[in-house]
């Protein structure tokens, strides 16, 4: 992540944006601090996806216990056909971008002679993450241009491309990691962004068996764990503070109230930390946690609930036989 200062990377048919110094490195300090010092700690699980949590996320896809990734993949590699979507001169902007591999099975389905009218946007808050991605896909596919966009794109939607006809992709379900209140405006947002006739494309991973659900979480090599912990490295680099990430315990759970695991970090001793090079400390007790991630589960009815904050048009849902996890497509009215 670089907060400090925009940069335009140009490679062939490559650009990248980076707008992250559009928010300002004080202003991404002020909310880790406030979040830090809330009665109830928490950071805001953006801040996992640095150069490292981002390949640690990518092992945590292959392992046997985290179904969401191969769920949505097996869907996406084969739900074109039934899609009805005209790619003709299409702008496809994906949403938290991440790695290439899921936006591939996409582009894979699209017949070469459409491909070459494509233009495609990452959009992440790793530029590490979408430099390397859009080279991977420059490489394979015949693509018009990538424009990468290094962007909160939840607080940054001025970034995005306004021209043309859009497809928006936002897999991973990653939409669960918002609260309620945070996905509803988020989609109202989205929506009043999007035009007549601009498609949404939404992957929703679903209620299930929550012996599942926290096994994916929990897994038995420890990637999940490394990953939780990262995001202290992370702080450690974007507010000068001394976390050790060895005094601190992984832990994730579902609260079924809410329909959502959990993750959190508690604090194995008690402890002060120092935060801007010393000037300011933070207190742990013994026990204490910092709220890293909340990932929603959904239902039907949510799916509903989406598309009437959206105003968008329900046109089609594509699932697995387990009904596990929904791709969700849209359009707006």
């Amino acid at each position: 992540m670089n907060y400090i200062e925009e940069q335009i990377i140009s490679i062939g048919k490559i650009r990248i944006e980076n707008h992250l110094a559009d928010i300002g490195i004080d202003a991404v300090k002020e909310e880790i601090i406030k979040g830090l010092c809330a009665p109830e700690k928490y950071i805001s699980s953006k801040f996992f996806y640095d150069e490292k949590g981002s390949r640690l996320f990518e092992q945590i896809t292959q392992l046997d216990e985290y179904y969401p990734t191969r769920t949505e993949k097996s869907i996406l590699s084969t739900f074109i056909k039934n899609a009805n979507i005209n790619f003709q001169n299409l702008s496809i902007i994906e949403l938290g971008s991440g790695d290439s591999s899921k936006i591939k099975l996409l582009l894979k389905q699209i017949p070469v002679e459409l491909l070459k009218s494509i233009r495609y946007f990452p959009v992440d808050i790793s530029q590490s993450a979408i430099l390397k991605s859009s080279e991977e896909l420059i490489k394979e596919f015949d693509l018009e241009s990538i424009t990468g966009i290094v962007a909160d794109f939840v607080h940054q939607f001025s970034v995005l491309p306004k021209a043309g006809k859009r497809l928006f992709c936002f897999f991973g379900s990653t939409i669960g990691n918002f609260t309620k209140k945070e996905q509803n405006r988020f989609i109202t947002e989205l929506g009043n962004e999007m035009q007549t006739g601009d498609a949404f494309l939404l992957g929703m991973d679903m209620v299930k068996d929550i012996t599942v659900l926290e096994n994916a979480y929990n897994d038995i090599k420890g990637v999940t764990a490394a990953f939780n912990k990262n995001i202290l490295n992370v702080i450690n680099l974007l507010c000068n503070a001394n976390f050790n990430v060895d005094d601190f315990e992984h832990i994730a759970f579902y609260n079924q109230a809410e329909n959502r695991i959990e993750m959190h970090l508690k604090a194995l001793k008690e402890m002060d930390i120092s935060l801007n090079s010393g000037l300011d400390t933070l207190h742990f007790i013994k026990g204490e946690k910092i709220h890293t991630e909340n990932s929603h589960k959904f239902t039907d009815k949510d799916v509903e609930i989406i598309g009437e904050y959206g105003n968008f048009h329900l046109k089609n849902v594509f699932t697995d036989k387990n009904k596990w996890f929904k791709l969700v497509y849209f359009e707006k009215k």
